[in-house]
C-alpha cells in the first residue's frame, strides 16, 4: 500500500507532461509576417488581420481509455494588453485531472503567452517547411508541414485548406515526445475566421502514456469578442459548424 502514492504521483507527472504542451495550439496574439520566395511559405506568411484581444468561453475534457481518470472544466479566457488570463466557472470529475491536467493547460498557456514566446509554435516558415500534397478526399487542398527542429510545440503532419484558401485544420504528431513516458502524441486543431481573424475553435489531442494507456484531451472555444468587437451570431454559427466537423 505504501507504493500507491508514488505510482499515483508518477501518473500525474506523465499526464501533465502529455497535455500541458498543447498550449502550443492556444489562441495566440499575431505577429507581423516576413516575406518568403517559396509560394507555399508565402501563403502561410501572408498578412492577416492581427489578433490583439479576445474573450472566449473554453470547454475542456480529459480522460484515459480505461476510465480511471476523467475531468471537465469550463473557463472564461481572455487576451488583453498582451496578457492571457482565465477564470474557471465550473469543473467536475477527478480532482487530479481538473487540477493537474486541465488547470495546468491553462497555466501553461498563460506562461507561454505572457512570456512573449508564442512565436515558437506558430505556423510560419521560421518553424516549418511547406510543400504541396495534393487534395484530400473531400477536395480540400493539403499542404505538408515539416518542422525545422525537434520541439514539443511543433506538429509533423499537414495543413488543410478549403477552396477559398482558408486554413480549416492542422493535424499530425508532435515533432518531439514531451517525455520518456509519453509517445504517439497526435493533435488535430480546427480553425474558423471570426471577426476577420483566423482563430482555433477546437483542439483534440491523444497520447499514449506508459502505465496509463491512451489518453485524450479535448477543448472547444466560443468567442464572445475579438479585437474589442462582439462576435456576431452568424460568426458563432460558422465556428459551431467547424466544431461539429470535429465530431
Amino acid at each position: 500500500m505504501r507504493k500507491q502514492p508514488a505510482r499515483s504521483a508518477r501518473t500525474v507527472t506523465m499526464w501533465v507532461a502529455a497535455f500541458t504542451l498543447v498550449a502550443g495550439s492556444a489562441v495566440l496574439p499575431a505577429r507581423e509576417p516576413a516575406a518568403f520566395s517559396n509560394p507555399i511559405s508565402a501563403f502561410f506568411a501572408r498578412t492577416e488581420q492581427p489578433l490583439r484581444q479576445y474573450r472566449a468561453f473554453r470547454r475542456m475534457h480529459a480522460a484515459d481509455e480505461k476510465g480511471n481518470h476523467e475531468g471537465w472544466m469550463e473557463a472564461w479566457t481572455e487576451l488583453k494588453d498582451g496578457r492571457f488570463s482565465y477564470e474557471v466557472v465550473s469543473e467536475r470529475g477527478s480532482d487530479m485531472v481538473r487540477g493537474r491536467v486541465l488547470k495546468a493547460v491553462l497555466e501553461r498557456e498563460a506562461e507561454l503567452v505572457n512570456s512573449g514566446n508564442t512565436d515558437k509554435g506558430e505556423l510560419t516558415a521560421d518553424n516549418y517547411e511547406f510543400s504541396e500534397a495534393g487534395r484530400d478526399s473531400d477536395g480540400s487542398h493539403v499542404v505538408e508541414i515539416k518542422p525545422k527542429r525537434k520541439d514539443v510545440l511543433l506538429v509533423d503532419g499537414r495543413a488543410v485548406l478549403n477552396d477559398g484558401g482558408e486554413l480549416v485544420r492542422v493535424e499530425g504528431r508532435l515533432a518531439k515526445n514531451p517525455s520518456f513516458w509519453t509517445s504517439l502524441v497526435s493533435i488535430v486543431r480546427r480553425y474558423a475566421r471570426i471577426g476577420g481573424v483566423r482563430v482555433p475553435v477546437a483542439t483534440e489531442t491523444t497520447a499514449k502514456v506508459k502505465f496509463v494507456g491512451a489518453s485524450q484531451l479535448e477543448m472547444t472555444y466560443d468567442y464572445q469578442s475579438i479585437n474589442g468587437r462582439p462576435v456576431a451570431v452568424t460568426e458563432m454559427r460558422t465556428a459551431a459548424h467547424a466544431r461539429i466537423a470535429a465530431r
